[in-house]
C-alpha cells in the first residue's frame, strides 16, 4: 500500500535524483548533480523554503512533491505551492500523485490557517491537466509570465 509522509534527510539523494529525472524528461534540460544535492538539501535545512512529502511502498519512494507556502492577503492565510512534483515511470498511473494529492487536501482542510492548494502544468502535458481535473482542481484565471535568471 502506497504511503504518504514528510520526507526526511535521509530522502535527499532520491529526492535529488527525481528532480534531475523531472527536469529531463519535461524540459530536456541536464541538471548539475551537486547543484541540485545542495538545493535539495537546502529545504531540510531551513524549512522556510518548503519541505517536501514522499509517496513509498514497501519502503521503496515513488514519489515525491516540494510543497511551499505563499500568503495570501486576500485569504488572510496560506496557500500550498505543490512544486516539483515528480512520480517514477512504472508507477505513473497507480495512485501515487492521488495519495500525494489527498494528503495534502487533508491537511489543508484540517488546518483553519491554510486555504487551498495550487500547482503549475506545462500547457502541453494533457494527461497532467486530466489528473489534476480528476482531483476536483479548476484552471485558474490567470497566466505565468516569468522572467529567470
Amino acid at each position: 500500500m502506497i504511503q504518504v509522509r514528510r520526507a526526511r534527510r535521509s530522502d535527499a539523494d532520491d529526492i535529488t535524483e527525481f528532480q534531475r529525472r523531472m527536469a529531463f524528461e519535461t524540459e530536456g534540460v541536464r541538471l548539475d548533480p551537486p547543484t541540485v544535492r545542495r538545493g535539495v538539501r537546502a529545504v531540510f535545512d531551513d524549512p522556510a523554503k518548503g519541505c517536501y512529502y514522499v509517496a513509498e511502498e514497501n519502503g521503496r519512494l515513488l514519489g515525491c512533491t516540494l510543497v511551499i507556502r505563499e500568503w495570501s492577503d486576500w485569504r488572510n492565510g496560506s496557500v500550498l505551492w505543490i512544486h516539483s512534483l515528480y512520480v517514477v515511470p512504472e508507477a505513473r498511473r497507480g495512485g501515487v500523485f492521488t495519495r500525494l494529492y489527498r494528503y495534502l487536501r487533508r491537511r489543508v482542510e484540517r488546518t483553519s490557517r491554510l486555504k487551498g492548494l495550487r500547482l503549475f502544468v506545462d500547457k502541453g502535458n494533457r494527461r497532467a491537466q486530466a489528473a489534476y481535473r480528476a482531483m476536483g482542481m479548476t484552471r485558474d484565471h490567470y497566466h505565468l509570465y516569468e522572467w529567470l535568471k
